[in-house]
């Protein structure tokens, strides 16, 4: 971990962990209206592809355990849900696109672990860490609480009662969300000075 260049500005990172967490509590109930489509057996397939994937990933742990891959593999996960929103956005409600989605955040869980771990070892001072945690839980909370009172308005303000018409328009809050996260992870990563 030491050689790096880079270092975690605390405030940024505490930011981008908010609204990372904001995403996850936005997205929540949108999830299982687009996975509709898909068969059980789908599940089975992507949850055994998961666990090969992260053995694979923790395999690498003495490699990748230091904050450059931290930052590049957050940002790689924060791109590939990018690149899933606007999909979404761009191709709603088929098959191929449930499934791109799917696998999207399947590709995306497969370097949680690796991402809690490295987190921990990073941070270190448990003040921040305490910081960080606190921020993932408001920042869920948030995010469950914006696409209620979302949902309840697109009901009783503009008579939407589809409920892939309501998650069709979350994505646009969820896109917004994700352009800030990929913002405050480049804030949250600097380069140390000399």
């Amino acid at each position: 971990m030491q050689n790096s260049k880079l270092k975690i500005e605390p405030k940024y990172y505490t930011l981008y962990k908010f609204f990372n967490s904001m995403f996850l509590g936005l997205s929540m109930g949108s999830i299982f209206t687009i996975y509709a489509p898909l068969k059980p057996s789908i599940y089975s397939i992507g949850g055994i592809i998961l666990a090969l994937g992260m053995i694979l990933v923790a395999k690498f742990y003495d490699k990748i355990l230091n904050i450059d891959y931290f930052f590049k593999i957050s940002l790689l996960v924060e791109f590939v849900i990018l690149f899933v929103v606007v999909y979404f956005l761009i191709s709603p409600y088929n098959y191929m696109t449930a499934l791109l989605v799917y696998s999207g955040y399947q590709l995306t869980f497969m370097f949680g672990s690796y991402l809690v771990r490295a987190e921990t070892l990073l941070l270190k001072k448990d003040t921040l860490l305490s910081r960080v945690d606190m921020a993932k839980q408001f920042g869920n909370l948030a995010g469950m609480l914006i696409s209620f009172i979302f949902y309840k308005i697109l009901e009783y303000f503009f008579a939407i009662t589809d409920n892939k018409i309501k998650v069709y328009d979350i994505h646009y809050l969820l896109l917004l969300c994700e352009i800030v996260i990929i913002v405050l992870i480049f804030r949250s990563f600097r380069k140390k000075e000399l």
